[in-house]
């Protein structure tokens, strides 16, 4: 039952996801063809509204849903991980036509191809969480 709010919010983020067209493969593919701005205005507005977002947790301090306080790290400068990462990142995302959020939202629409796109993103999650002690962060 506590879990509630975040099955609500993630209803509501599935919702925004589908009525933005923010799933659609279709825009996706258009975005990394430069052909449309209308992923840009979505990435664009994201960026602008978490960086309020940040400001405003820093501001006043808000704390997290357990109360615990909100910090922000400095991290290390290394451009080489950042370019891997995003590297990625990015051919998964341009060859699946879906980044995580959209993922789900697809297989909600019935598009069932997403689900070997959600199987393996798990598997590299988990990947990802018995190697992360060797990489460097």
């Amino acid at each position: 039952m506590k879990f509630i709010k975040f099955l609500v919010l993630g209803t509501m983020f599935g919702i925004v996801m589908a009525k933005s067209e923010a799933f659609s493969w279709f825009r996706i593919q258009e975005m990394f063809r430069f052909q449309a701005f209308h992923m840009y205005g979505i990435i664009g507005t994201a960026v602008i509204l978490g960086v309020i977002g940040v400001s405003l947790i820093k501001k006043y301090k808000i704390r997290d849903f357990s109360g615990n306080p909100i910090s922000f790290f400095p991290k290390e400068k290394s451009v080489l991980r950042y370019l891997i990462g995003g590297t990625i990142f990015g051919l998964g995302w341009a060859l699946s036509g879906a980044c995580p959020g959209p993922m789900v939202v697809n297989i909600g629409y019935g598009y069932l191809s997403m689900i070997v796109v959600f199987v393996f993103a798990i598997i590299g999650t988990y990947v990802y969480g018995i190697i992360k002690d060797k990489l460097p962060h």
